[in-house]
C-alpha cells in the first residue's frame, strides 16, 4: 500500500512517525511551504517537513495544492491512499478521486462538531469538557466526509491547547493505526455525518486573541488556555500590547470583592503580590500568573509586578 501523507504542524508528526515505525510505505510527504516566523521573519520549515527529511522521505511543498502544478505532483506519486492530518489546504476533487482506497483524514474533534481549522483551540475557548479525534473519509466539503471511528479525550482545567494537541496527536495516530488494515481491505462501515449537528471552528483571528475583561472569569480563563502556546491572549497596558500566557481563577473569586473593589471596572488591577496580578472581570476576578510586556520575554506575573506600576484601579484593555 503506497501512502501519500499530508500534514504540517506537530500534531501530524505522531501519525507519520507511527506509520513509519510499523513499516508502512510512505511514497512522499506533502506539507505547507516554509513560512517566515519570529522577529527576523526567517523562512521556517514545518515540523512535518523537518521530521520527514530526517527520515529520508521525499517532501513536496506546493503553494496551492489545487493548482495544475500541485495536482500534477500528487498524481505522479500514484498513491493507493492519501492520509492527511492538519495539512492546512482543502484537497480538490481531482486529488480526492486519485487513490483507489480514498483519502483519510485525522481530525482533532468529535465530528460533526468543530469542523474547520482550529477545533482544538476553540473547544477549550468554548469551555468544552471533552474533545477527541475523528478518523474520516474526505469529501469536497469542509470536514464533511463519512466517519470511520472516534476516540474521546477529556479536557481538564490544567490543559492548554498545547497539551490537548499532544494528547490528540497520540490518540489520532493510534486510531489511524488501528483502522488502517480495515480501510485497506475495504471492510469499514462508513457513518455519514448529520449536518444539522455541525458546528464550526474557523482559524483564529487577531480579534479572537484579544481578552475581554467584561466576560466572566471562567471565559477569560478558557480563552487564555485555548491560545497557549500558539499566540497567547493579549490586552493593552499603557497603550502597548500586553500578553497573558497563564492565569487561574482564585478560590471564592466573588467573596473578596467588597466595597473597595466592587466599583472597579472590568480590567482593573485589584492587587498584586507573590500570587501574581489580580484583575477585575465581569463576574469577579482572575489572577494572571504569566505575562509578557511589549518587547520583552514572558515571565511570572509576580516578578513583573515587582517593578511595574500597577496600582489598584489601573485599567488593562
Amino acid at each position: 500500500m503506497k501512502i501519500l501523507f499530508m500534514g504540517t504542524p506537530q500534531f501530524a508528526v505522531s501519525s507519520l512517525a507511527l506509520l513509519l515505525e510499523q513499516g508502512y510505505e510512505i511514497a512522499a510527504v506533502v506539507t505547507q511551504p516554509d513560512r517566515p516566523k519570529g522577529r527576523k521573519r526567517e523562512l521556517t520549515p514545518s515540523p512535518v517537513k523537518v521530521f520527514a527529511l530526517e527520515q529520508g522521505l521525499t517532501v513536496l511543498q506546493p503553494e496551492k495544492l489545487r493548482s495544475p502544478e500541485g495536482v500534477a505532483e500528487v498524481t505522479a506519486i500514484a498513491p493507493d491512499i492519501i492520509i492527511t492530518a492538519a495539512y492546512g489546504q482543502i484537497l480538490p476533487k481531482s486529488v480526492l478521486d486519485l487513490p483507489r482506497l480514498g483519502c483519510i483524514n485525522v481530525h482533532g474533534s468529535l465530528l460533526p462538531r468543530y469542523r474547520g481549522g482550529a477545533p482544538i483551540q476553540r473547544s477549550i475557548i468554548n469551555g468544552e469538557s471533552v474533545t477527541g479525534v475523528t478518523l474520516m473519509y474526505m469529501a469536497e466539503g469542509l470536514d464533511t466526509g463519512d466517519m470511520i471511528a472516534k476516540v474521546e479525550v477529556p479536557i481538564t482545567d490544567e490543559d492548554t491547547a498545547g497539551s490537548i494537541f499532544e494528547k490528540l496527536s497520540e490518540s489520532g495516530a493510534q486510531l489511524l493505526l488501528e483502522w488502517l488494515p480495515r480501510i485497506a481491505e475495504g471492510s469499514v462501515i462508513r457513518t455519514p455525518q448529520i449536518d444539522s449537528d455541525a458546528t464550526y471552528a474557523p482559524n483564529l483571528t487577531r480579534e479572537d486573541e484579544k481578552l475581554d475583561w467584561q466576560q466572566s472569569s471562567r471565559q477569560v480563563f478558557n480563552r487564555v488556555r485555548g491560545l497557549n502556546p500558539m499566540a497567547g491572549g493579549f490586552t493593552y497596558l499603557d497603550g502597548e500590547v500586553f500578553k497573558v500566557w497563564g492565569c487561574r481563577i482564585p478560590e471564592q473569586a466573588d467573596s473578596k470583592l467588597g466595597s473597595e473593589w466592587i466599583s472597579f471596572a472590568p480590567g482593573s488591577v485589584l492587587e498584586t503580590g507573590t500570587f501574581g496580578i489580580r484583575i477585575r472581570t465581569g463576574d469577579g476576578s482572575i489572577v494572571l500568573t504569566e505575562v509578557q510586556p511589549a518587547g520583552k520575554k514572558a515571565l511570572a506575573a509576580a516578578e513583573y509586578a515587582k517593578g511595574a506600576r500597577l496600582a489598584p484601579g489601573k485599567v488593562l484593555g
